[in-house]
This record gives C-alpha cells, structure tokens and sequence, in this order.
C-alpha cells in the first residue's frame, strides 16, 4: 500500500481478510455460499480498505496472516460508470501492487469464456440490462455490413455465460462486491429501481443455468438495504458484518471536527449578505492555506473550493447576480475558475458568464475550480476534500439535499487534522432561506455523519460561532508550561511491535535524525535473537526436528480380510516443506527481521558448501525459532524499549519538524498495545459557538469569561457550563496565583488532553474539563487538572481509576490532578497526586463512596 492505513482501517481490513478466508474455504470445502458487508461513514476511506484486502487476497499478506488466493476473481459492482471509473482511480492511486492491467473495465466488445485470476472487473447496471450488447450479443452495422466481427454469430460468450464459467472453473473463485450496496436493492414495485434490483439479485442467487456468485462483499456507508436483500438470498449464509466505528473515524483526522451553519433573518436573493460573507470566508481559508503550506514547506497548496448550491430549476439572471456579488468581494477571481455539475453536460450561460461544464469527479484535481455551481448532491461517491464553504439556495424543504451535499465535503483536504486550527478543519455552510428551527435540523442531520443513523463524537455543528485565537496576555511561561502536558492515545488492536520499530526506523532514517537507523534496529534483534538460541536451546532443538521430518501415514487395505491398518513414516522435509515454515515464523516473528536474521545466520555459517545451503539451515532455525513461544514475548519486549528509547531520545527534533512529518511519529506512538504518551499541540485557532437554546428551540448568548488560553478581540471566551462547572472555575480563579485557564476540548482533536480508562475491559480516551495555570511564589508556572464529574454514571469510577493510574505516571507534571463531584449538596475533591487517594480508588468498588469518605476533602 502507498498510503500508512489509520488504525480503523487495519482493523477493518483484518476482519475483512478474516471473512473471506472463512467464505473462500466453505466454499472450496463444501459448495457453501457466504455474504457480509464493510460499512463506514462517508470519508472513512473504503475504497482504501478495499485496496489493502485485494492486495493481500491476490498477493498475500504477511502482516495479516493471509495467504494468497491464486484463482481469486472479483467483479466491481455499481450503478454509476463514473463511479466505477473514480474507483478504479482511487484502488490504483492507493495500492503498489494492483496494476493498471488488473483492473479491467468491461465495455460492449468483452468477451472472454471466463474471467482472469487476480484482477478486477468494473461492471456498471448498464452493461447487465436487457438491452446491453454484453447480455444479448452483438447487433450488424448496417451502414457497415462489410465488417464480419460486427455480426453476431461471431460472439461466443454473453458475460453471463463468463459469469457462469468463471464460478464452475474449480481452480477460479468469484468474488462479487456491490459498491454502495444500499443502491439498486430498492422494492421491486419502484419502477425506476425494478431493473437494477433484478440484476442485483440474479447476481447473488442466480439464474437459469447461471449459479449464484459465491462470495458477496457489500461496501457501503449503510447496509440496511443490503441486509434485507441477503435475507432474501437463496441458499447464502450471512458472515459477521465488518462495521467500522464512526468515533474512531472522526478520531482519526479523516473529517473535518467542525461544521459551520451561517444564517440569517434577512430576506433577500443571491446577493445577499451570505454571499458576500461566503465569498470573505473562501478568499480567508486561501490565505490561511497558502501561509500555512508555505511554513510547513508543503508544495502542492491547498486551494479551498466554494460550491453554489442552486435549485433543480434555478433562474440563470440570479444565478448570475451571485457571480457578481462574488467578483466583487474577489477581484482576483477569474472566469476560468468557475464551472458546474449540472446533468446537461453543456456550457451555461448565467447573466453575463458562460460556465462550462465539468465532471465531478475531475473537480478535486482542477484546482483553478473555485466557485462550482451544483444542483443536488453532486453524484454517488463524490467527494472533493478540498470544498470548504457551501452557499445553498434550496429551500428549508430541501434539507436533505443540503445534508447529503455536506456529507460529500467532509474529508479533510491533506487527510490529517491540522494541530489547534479550527479554521483549517472545518466547513462552512451558509443558508439564506432557512429559518431556526430548518437549520437545527439541518444541525441535528450533520452531526449523525452518515446513512446510518449514528452520532460522530467529536463532531461539532456551530450556528453563527465565533474564532477565538490565543490570548495576547498570556505569558510564555504558561505556554511552556502547556507544552510539557503528557497526552495518551488509545491502543492500537494487533499492534506488532517489531513492525513499528522498523516503522519508526525507517522514518528517523528518512528525517536523517538517526542514519541507518533499520540496520541498528536490526542489528539489535539479532543480537537478542543470537542470545536467545542459546536461552532456549532445547526447546529450540526439538522445534527444529519437528521442522525438518515430516510425519505421515500409509493406510493399506487388505481386501482378503477386508480390514485397514494405518503405518506411520517419517521422511526428510524438503527445501519447499523449509521454505513454508520459515515463511510462517516470519509471519510470527516480523517478515523484515526474518529476511534479515537469515541473512545474517547465512553470511556467519562457515560450515555450509554454499550460500544456498546456508541459508535453508538459516531457514530452518528461524522455523524453528518461531515456534518457541517466548522467543516471540522476548523481542516483542525488546522492540518496544528500543522504540521507546527512540521517541525519547529525538523527541525535541521531532517537535521541530513539519506537522506532517510530526503526525507520522504520532501515529507510530499509536502502534502500541498500550496507551501511549503524545505530545499536547499548541491551540492556534478556534471557532466556538457564541449562543445555547433552551429546551424550546429559543437563542440566547452564552456567558463569557476572561483569562482563558484563546479568546475574541475583547479578550472573552464564550462557554456552555453546567453550576458545577461554573462553580468550579469560579473557584479556581479565586486561588492565589491563579494566571489563565483552559476549556479542555471534548473532540479528539491535538490540542485535547486525553487520559485513558477502561471500561468493560475496553480502553477508552475522557477529556477531563479544566486546566489551570497559576504562578508559584517563586515565580515557577505550575499547571493543575480539575475535572468535575457526576458520580451517577456508569463510568464515573473507571473513569477515576484511569486518572489516578495518569497521576502516578505524571504526578510530577501537576500540582494537583483533582477530580471533583457534589455529594449531599457538596462538591467534594480525591486529589490523584496523593498516593493514599490513588491507592483507595484502586480498591474502591463505588465512586460516590469515594467522596463521602476521608479520602476526598470540601472543594
């Protein structure tokens, strides 16, 4: 794979991989049908999960414990020939290993007796309808009969008759995935979805003499549509569905944290105020992008993109007045950055302004595009990462047609969160004709992310908010002081550490912070692997008999007497028998160590005849090696010291290189079984909300404060508190000493301090609320946490043990980690820097007995 997965999609790509081994060996075994569905919010990156599992289930992948399926076919299924062909695009821009050769796009002139194993074939709804030249043959050219390969006699396949030789070839297997599969499985009595639906479903049960296609993978952002239609499916057992968790979608910097809804009570038309405002936000995201891919040495500049969202029947005069509002709030703009998406496919003419058309799918790529003008959501699977502020003229009742499009402009546009700048991670969206309560909707829509249903934590829908950008009056002091605050990660499910030091390595290499840096690492591995031979040298011995015989059984049948006997027999294992469990303790052990290692054993062994020799006894030991389970604890172990070692070492010049480059270590300190200590980044620029609503849908400001880390012009901060939260911070600022303060962000953004619990044996990230800074009487800037939290949830004691076990780890960071809660009318403190507290919430089974105990003080 050209691209590092995020954590997410390794694990969806394993339990991917994990469902079709299962459903390739049923069917190989027993003729058993099996179908299952990858399902992720839009902008997960499906498309690069797919990648990954096709590699590895034409190639085979170490990495996943996955061996290649040789006679491995798939079909690409969609509605949209576009869509196929932004596929296609996508699978080659994402993996090394799928050629352009291996995916085929199937046109009317295909014809093949069966399809090709290892590749690809792209199949649209188009090419399977009754009137397809695929289904029926070809036609003669009347006005060229001269031409023998135009009549149809010549054709010997329809691709039905491909499909059906290609799953009864024993040696083949066909692998159908239906792109967005809650598309063409509409109720057969809709007339516009009849004929894809039937295609769909002859697809997987069959028809006539055609047999079902075994293995069905639905991809899609919902699968709801998908799973009524396998209940439907005759003779076909439905496999555990791979379902990606919105949360860590969002926790992973692929979407943007931040939708921003601009409104207003004006009335007016396309010259209204929104435009003007949209048009001064896209021309302010540009300078903000140009400065920032300046410092950061970033060479392709992101170029923000402003989409004209217009009804299906717009008024091409007022259209045009929209142009001329936005050249005159942008006199640099050219008419050659202007383009549209509309159906007809032709140059429009709006007011004075011929806008050509262009297709969708080019629009991220064509970076001179910076007004577009649209209709509906653009098209399925569209998204263009660099669309940052939408202006929709479609009334309040097209509030689906508003959501849809915003789900399409979500991904952010280097496909990383940008450290504490909200401006650069989010989207704008701005309504003219919508009124408060349209645009809660509208609200409540975006902040359940995709088709299914679901929330996505950390992700903020602001009405109207306001930027805040640090405080001017904030010493340096305090921010060195935050600098030095240890954040945590969650772990990373099937981390292997031996994989992540020669990760990390080859980034130091890259970064010429630690030249050859991979052969240090490895040249450590194999000193510990050469001190382990000698550890646990009989149990290695015995392992390395076991790899070279082999044991089998010779079954003789005596018909006479009509009775079987079984005689065992041992024979010598063979170079291809040596090859195979060295391949498989390489799967163990790390492939990268096991390639080097056997070089290294080979180069050392001076009693071999020659180097081929050398090396399958250096096979044989690293075969042997893999089965011994220790050996594998042992260098795991070793790995993540030397990778710990590592990071701490050269963690200062890591800070100083580019946030790129810094989100690449932060995301190998993730790799880990355990939480893992990030570093907290310095907030830069937030947009905050600057008004609530109460229960009855009715506005009203949010109270302000001062002397908070970021602030407006007037040096407030507006925040949403519950009395705790009020009385707490009053309290704080109260203390002698006391400088500023800091609103904890709730998302999981970088400049959010995260300390990890657990929870029915699942580790989690809390945010506590608050962090203080006070001057010390000396002078010395000290920082503390005071988080208030209810005793009457479910999490509040993980939640306390998390912080207590943070406490012991940091407690020298702080001075003092304090977890409040009201009890009887009270708020009560545990202060985490004390040992005797943190002992008691360790053996403690009820969090509000904490509190009411000696352990806790009067806040």
């Amino acid at each position: 794979m050209k691209f590092t997965l995020k954590d997410y999609q390794d694990e969806a790509v394993r339990d991917v991989l994990a469902n079709l081994r299962k459903a390739r060996k049923r069917w190989r075994d027993d003729g058993d049908r099996h179908a299952f569905s990858l399902t992720a919010v839009t902008g997960a990156g499906k498309t690069v999960m797919a990648a990954a599992a096709f590699e590895a289930l034409f190639h085979g992948d170490d990495n996943y414990d996955f061996d290649a399926d040789r006679g491995a076919v798939v079909i690409w299924f969609s509605d949209d020939p576009s869509l196929n062909e932004q596929t296609r695009f996508r699978l080659m821009e994402a993996s090394d290993r799928l050629n352009y050769s291996d995916l085929v796009v199937v046109q009317n002139s295909f014809n093949r007796e069966k399809f090709e194993p290892g590749k690809i074939y792209f199949i649209n709804t188009q090419k399977l309808s009754k009137k397809s030249l695929l289904v029926r043959g070809f036609e003669p050219d009347e006005d060229s009969p001269s031409f023998p390969e135009m009549r149809p006699d010549l054709r010997s396949h329809t691709i039905w008759d491909t499909i059906q030789n290609t799953i009864e070839d024993p040696a083949l297997t066909l692998y159908l995935v239906l792109d967005e599969a809650h598309r063409g499985m509409g109720s057969p009595s809709e007339a516009v979805l009849r004929d894809k639906s039937t295609i769909v479903k002859r697809l997987i049960n069959g028809a006539g003499t055609v047999p079902a296609i075994p293995i069905v993978l639905g991809i899609s952002a919902t699968v709801e549509r998908f799973n009524n239609a396998m209940i439907e499916a005759q003779g076909r057992d439905l496999l555990r569905n791979v379902v990606v968790d919105s949360a860590k979608v969002q926790e992973s910097g692929l979407l943007k944290d931040t939708i921003i809804i601009d409104t207003t009570d004006e009335v007016g038309l396309f010259d209204t105020v929104l435009v003007r405002r949209a048009t001064g936000k896209i021309k302010e995201s540009s300078d903000t992008w140009d400065e920032y891919c300046k410092q950061q040495g970033i060479k392709e500049v992101v170029r923000p993109l402003m989409v004209l969202q217009v009804p299906n029947t717009p008024d091409q005069n007022q259209i045009g007045r929209a142009l001329d509002t936005i050249f005159q709030k942008w006199p640099a703009l050219t008419e050659e950055a202007i383009a549209h998406v509309f159906g007809e496919h032709t140059t429009h003419t709006f007011g004075k302004y011929s806008v050509p058309y262009i297709s969708p799918e080019l629009v991220q790529d064509s970076h001179w595009i910076r007004v577009l003008i649209a209709k509906d959501a653009i098209s399925t699977g569209w998204d263009c990462p660099r669309a940052e502020v939408l202006v929709s003229f479609r009334q309040s009742k097209d509030r689906t047609h508003i959501t849809q499009l915003m789900g399409r402009m979500v991904r952010t546009p280097l496909a990383r969160r940008i450290p504490g700048n909200d401006r650069l991670n989010s989207v704008d969206c701005l309504l003219p004709f919508f009124d408060t309560k349209s645009v809660q909707a509208v609200a409540d829509a975006l902040m359940k992310g995709g088709d299914d249903g679901k929330g996505l934590p950390g992700r903020r829908v602001l009405i109207n908010p306001k930027d805040m950008t640090p405080n001017p009056s904030t010493p340096e002091s305090v921010w060195e002081k935050f600098r030095t605050l240890p954040s945590q990660s969650l772990p990373h499910r099937g981390a292997k550490p031996l994989k992540r030091l020669t990760a990390l390595a080859h980034e130091l290499a890259w970064d010429k912070l630690l030249p050859g840096a991979g052969k240090i690492a490895h040249g450590e591995m194999h000193k510990l692997l050469d001190a382990l031979q000698i550890r646990f040298s009989g149990e290695i011995a015995a392992a390395r008999k076991e790899v070279l015989k082999v044991e089998g059984y010779t079954t003789i049948a005596d018909m006479r007497i009509k009775e079987k006997t079984l005689d065992e027999f041992l024979e010598e294992a063979d170079y291809v028998v040596i090859e195979d469990s060295y391949r498989r303790a390489g799967r163990i052990l790390s492939p990268d160590i096991a390639r080097t290692y056997s070089e290294y054993l080979a180069a050392k062994n001076e009693d071999a005849e020659d180097m081929e020799e050398a090396l399958i006894e250096a096979y044989a030991d690293i075969a042997a090696l893999g089965l011994v389970t220790n050996v594998k604890t042992c260098l795991d172990a070793a790995a993540d010291t030397l990778a710990n070692e590592w990071f701490a070492t050269y963690k200062a010049q890591i800070k100083k290189l580019s946030d790129e480059r810094q989100d690449v270590y932060r995301s190998l300190k993730e790799m880990s079984t355990e939480p893992g200590e990030i570093d907290l980044a310095v907030p830069k620029s937030w947009t905050v909300a600057t008004t609530e609503q109460d229960i009855h849908g009715n506005s009203q400001p949010l109270p302000t404060y001062r002397q908070h880390l970021l602030c407006d012009e007037s040096g407030l901060f507006p925040a949403e508190m519950n009395n705790w939260e009020r009385a707490v911070l009053a309290k704080e600022m109260k203390r002698p000493g006391f400088q500023f303060w800091y609103r904890n962000p709730s998302r999981p953004s970088q400049d959010s301090l995260g300390i990890a619990y657990t929870e029915d044996l699942q580790i989690k990230i809390m945010r506590p609320d608050f962090i203080i800074f006070s001057a010390e009487e000396d002078g010395t800037t000290v920082a503390d946490i005071v988080d208030p939290h209810g005793t009457q949830y479910s999490d509040s004691l993980p939640k306390l043990v998390g912080l207590a076990k943070y406490a012991e780890t940091y407690s020298s960071v702080y001075r003092r980690i304090g977890a409040v809660a009201e009890v009887n009318g009270t708020l009560r403190v545990l202060d985490m820097t004390d040992a005797k507290v943190r002992k008691g919430v360790a053996e403690a089974k009820d969090a509000k007995k904490l509190y009411e105990g000696t352990l806790a003080s009067d806040y």
